[in-house]
Parts: structure tokens; C-alpha cells; sequence
């Protein structure tokens, strides 16, 4: 106890020597790519009508229907989805409006969620929706994403965050995307195009514009993330008790 008792006092008397002198920094702030708060414009304000389809409608109420009815609103991230998806992949404030009543929860509840979000488009978006990940892995695996970035731009003639004026493609860069070991990638849509290479991001650039669907995954022959340069472990037969039941290696 006595210890205990010193080391606080000592403690406390270094606290009161350095009272007058001890700094704080502070980084400066940076403004927000996106802004959170709505502003009406003619495209996005809440006297545009927006409702729920026959069949959209019946898919929130199956969602809706696996909560507790007291705990509906716990449905709003995948209903807030299902009215992006209605409206041409982007969330309007007549959409959060939407969700908001459906689920019979405040509207600002729906927005704090819409704008937390990064899945949910505050802006509208071209049907070709290019989501390129340039964090570390993706920087680092095979060309790397910068040239990718570079080839996308110079293709299309945009910058990320932009669309091309023909209305077909809107390019952003995003955080990881969870397929590292098949760097670098992007999405498109619900899909992922991987192990680009600046000569493959245009075969797809060029299907897309056409209105054609590439392949998703690996442009590079592989089928999943399996060693490209093929196995190097576990290239013989395993041995012992239960080696019968595992497959043949190829």
C-alpha cells in the first residue's frame, strides 16, 4: 500500500510541474469528399416521387420479415439497397423518404445510415458503375493500380469521381475490396474484374461500352486466386491415415 501510495504522489507532483508547460498539437481538418449534408437540387429533392415496385416491394417485406416486428427498422441497410438499386444505383432523399416510411422510423435515423455508408451513392452514377481499389495491395499486385487508374483515365477521358459525357461509365476509387490476392481489381456493378493488366482493363472498357458483359474474376487464366505459376506445396499424393479420402493433385 505504501508503495502504491508513493507512485501516486510522485505521479501527481510530475503533473503539477509540468502543468504550465506541457503542448497539445492538433493536425488541421480536412474537408469531406462528399457532402453530408442535402442540399435540393432539380435532380435530388424531395418532391420527386419515388415508390417501391410491385416486386421490390415484396422483397423488403420478406426482409423486413426476418426481424422481430419491434426491431423492423434494423432492415434499413438492405432496403436502403433495394431502393438504390430501383433507382439507377444511387440513394436520393426521396428514396431515404421511402425507406423511412416503410419502415416507420424517423427519416433522419435513414440518413444518418445513407451517409455513413460508402455502398450507398449520394449522387447519381452511369450504368457502368467502375469502382477501381487503389489501396496498398492493389498498388502493389502485378502492374499495380496507378497504372490501372492511368489507363482508365486516359481511355475514357475522365478523372475518378467523374462520368463520361456519353453517360455510360462513372469511375471512383475506392478501399479495399477484399480481393487482394488478385491485385489489382476493380468492380463493376456486382462484379469483380481481377489481375488487371492496362491491356485488359480496355478489352473490358471497350466490351462494356458496347454493352456487352465481360467475364468477371481473373483476366489472367486463373480460375480463383490459386499460385499462378502453379503449385509449389503439396504437389504429391498425402500420405498416412486418411489419405484415401483426399483428391488426386493434378
Amino acid at each position: 500500500m505504501s508503495f502504491a501510495r508513493s507512485a501516486i504522489a510522485s505521479t501527481r507532483a510530475a503533473v503539477s510541474r509540468s502543468a504550465g508547460r506541457r503542448a497539445f498539437t492538433s493536425s488541421t481538418s480536412r474537408r469531406s469528399e462528399s457532402l453530408f449534408v442535402h442540399r435540393d437540387t432539380d435532380y435530388n429533392n424531395p418532391s420527386i416521387p419515388f415508390e417501391f415496385d410491385a416486386e421490390n416491394l415484396k422483397r423488403a417485406h420478406e426482409i423486413i420479415a426476418r426481424y422481430p416486428p419491434q426491431y423492423k427498422k434494423a432492415a434499413v441497410m438492405p432496403i436502403l439497397d433495394l431502393g438504390q438499386r430501383q433507382n439507377k444505383g444511387w440513394t436520393s432523399i426521396s428514396v431515404m423518404n421511402a425507406v423511412a416510411k416503410l419502415l416507420e422510423m424517423p427519416k433522419m435515423r435513414v440518413y444518418e445510415v445513407a451517409t455513413f455508408y460508402t455502398m450507398y451513392n449520394r449522387e447519381p452514377v452511369a450504368p457502368n458503375f467502375l469502382q477501381l481499389c487503389t489501396t496498398t495491395p492493389c498498388q502493389l499486385g502485378g502492374c499495380g493500380s496507378t497504372k490501372i487508374l492511368e489507363t482508365i483515365e486516359s481511355h475514357l477521358g475522365i478523372h475518378a469521381g467523374q462520368s463520361t459525357k456519353d453517360g455510360k461509365f462513372t469511375l471512383i476509387e475506392v478501399e479495399c475490396l477484399g480481393a487482394c490476392s488478385n491485385a489489382p481489381m476493380m468492380q463493376v456493378g456486382d462484379d469483380y474484374y481481377e489481375d488487371l493488366t492496362p491491356e485488359s482493363t480496355i478489352q473490358i472498357l471497350d466490351a462494356l461500352a458496347k454493352g456487352e458483359k465481360p467475364k468477371p474474376g481473373p483476366q489472367s487464366g486463373r480460375q480463383t486466386s490459386e499460385n499462378s505459376a502453379g503449385l509449389t506445396t503439396l504437389t504429391t499424393k498425402p500420405y498416412g491415415p486418411g489419405a484415401h479420402c483426399q483428391p488426386e493433385f493434378q
